[in-house]
């Protein structure tokens, strides 16, 4: 089965609507050992087709419109991160004590870009907050690669060491992701069947139009969903604690499109509860069981709010002895084989993108189309489930990449724009989702963390 149509079957998609796919193949475009071409791009395709399939069915149309994919706006899109720019300066990918580091016996990955995860590294290495990058690699040089991660881990840290594709297959946390689906779909509850009024603007089809989503993601897979919601109509408020604040050009790519608030669970229960009450749709990117304790497990949310759609994305899936772990893009490629596929002369590799993160980015906010167009028809509230680690398993169960294109891949420059904003003059990616009639960018720029208040507009 080719990856489009192995995503749309996922989705729960009628599978002759794949024929509304077109695409423009470019030859260089995220070039890689694996096929992650391929899989970026049937990842944006499966979105873009289930909004289209939502645009058809509350546009009233006869037939889904067709969608184009691109694979050099694929390319820029999954590189987005990298190719913002504020004011002309570069974004900062990753922290100094984000990276590859030799241990005694093999390689190891960190992940330290926020504040707190860089003092729980230090503490658990024994070093001062003030260690030098010197410092930290003299201390994992002495150590076993394995027992580096454990112990960043009972820390509160994070920390991967790197395994062969064999050594993850012979690892339970594997064994657990391979026995899921890629996309997990679920009902929550009894609820009458959604009533979605027109979606179209004055120019665009807009799938997502009047749908109000409760954004509770950080960096990077669920912002992208939530950013694509936003693009197709959706009114995102973006919900973060008080006192973790994103990273301001992490924030500032994934901002498109949304409004951004702060509000404390377990202080502001009341305004949370007013957010919930007329929500329809709530995003989480957090560990699994991280936000039970404040009602937010699917089945609570649900039974406080009918119909509701909740759509949850985790690295490594809420199942298996690493359910409860933190994780990033870069540290599954590490964990499941990709780095070891990807790397080189001895040393560990990785994607030319965070393809991982985009790509089930893009998959939830399909998972959470498809679930509204089921509910126009047979009602009852949804939950859709992803992880980093089961798109991973995706990528390296695909073949070989694909030789060749229709076009030559020369850069992303063709698929950047320019607006002014809060933030000041952005240079961005444009949306790859595309399909006739829908949107071709967003409707506002990203505004500064927390500027917005927590209620809807």
């Amino acid at each position: 089965m080719t990856g489009i149509n192995f995503a749309w079957s996922a989705l729960g998609g009628d599978p002759a609507l794949v024929a509304r796919v077109g695409t423009v193949v470019r030859e260089g475009a995220l070039r890689a050992r694996l096929p992650v071409r391929e899989l970026a791009r049937s990842c944006v395709g499966a979105c873009a087709l289930a909004a289209a399939e939502l645009g058809a069915r509350r546009g009233g149309l006869a037939e889904v419109p067709a969608v184009r994919v691109d694979d050099g706006a694929v390319a820029a899109a999954f590189h987005s991160e990298r190719l913002l720019t504020v004011d002309g300066r570069a974004p900062v990918a990753f922290a100094p004590l984000s990276r590859f580091w030799r241990t005694a016996d093999g390689w190891v990955r960190t992940h330290a870009n926020y504040p707190h995860h860089r003092t729980r590294l230090l503490d658990a290495l024994g070093l001062p907050e003030d260690a030098s990058v010197e410092a930290v690699a003299e201390r994992l040089a002495e150590r076993p690669a394995r027992e580096v991660e454990e112990t960043v881990y009972r820390a509160g840290g994070l920390a991967i060491a790197l395994r062969t594709p064999e050594e993850w297959a012979a690892h339970e946390q594997a064994a657990a992701v391979a026995a899921r689906p890629l996309v997990e779909r679920g009902r929550l509850g009894p609820a009458r069947a959604r009533v979605l009024p027109p979606a179209r603007d004055s120019s665009s089809l807009l799938p997502a139009a009047g749908l109000r989503v409760l954004d509770l993601t950080r960096v990077l897979a669920g912002p992208v969903a939530t950013r694509t919601l936003a693009l197709l109509g959706a009114q995102v408020l973006r919900v973060d604690p008080p006192h973790l604040p994103e990273l301001s050009d992490q924030h500032a790519d994934t901002g498109f499109g949304k409004r951004s608030a702060t509000l404390d669970l377990a202080t502001d229960r009341q305004a949370f509860e007013e957010l919930l009450a007329a929500a329809d749709v709530v995003v989480t990117g957090y560990r699994p069981g991280a936000l039970d304790r404040f009602g937010l497990s699917p089945e609570a949310l649900a039974e406080r709010q009918p119909g509701l759609v909740v759509a949850q994305v985790s690295a490594w899936g809420g199942y298996g002895p690493w359910s409860g772990r933190r994780g990033f893009d870069s540290l599954v490629q590490v964990a499941t084989g990709i780095a070891a596929v990807e790397g080189s002369a001895g040393r560990p590799g990785a994607l030319p993108a965070q393809a991982l993160d985009h790509g089930t980015g893009y998959l939830l906010a399909a998972a959470v189309l498809r679930a509204l167009t089921e509910q126009s028809y047979d009602g009852g509230g949804r939950v859709v489930r992803l992880a980093l680690a089961r798109t991973a398993r995706w990528l390296t169960d695909e073949a070989a990449p694909e030789a060749g294109g229709d076009l030559p891949y020369d850069g992303p420059d063709a698929w950047l724009a320019e607006t002014d904003s809060r933030l000041g003059r952005l240079r961005y990616a444009r949306p790859p989702v595309s399909f006739a009639g829908g949107p071709a960018d967003w409707a506002r720029p990203p505004v500064p963390w927390g500027t917005d208040a927590a209620r809807w507009a």
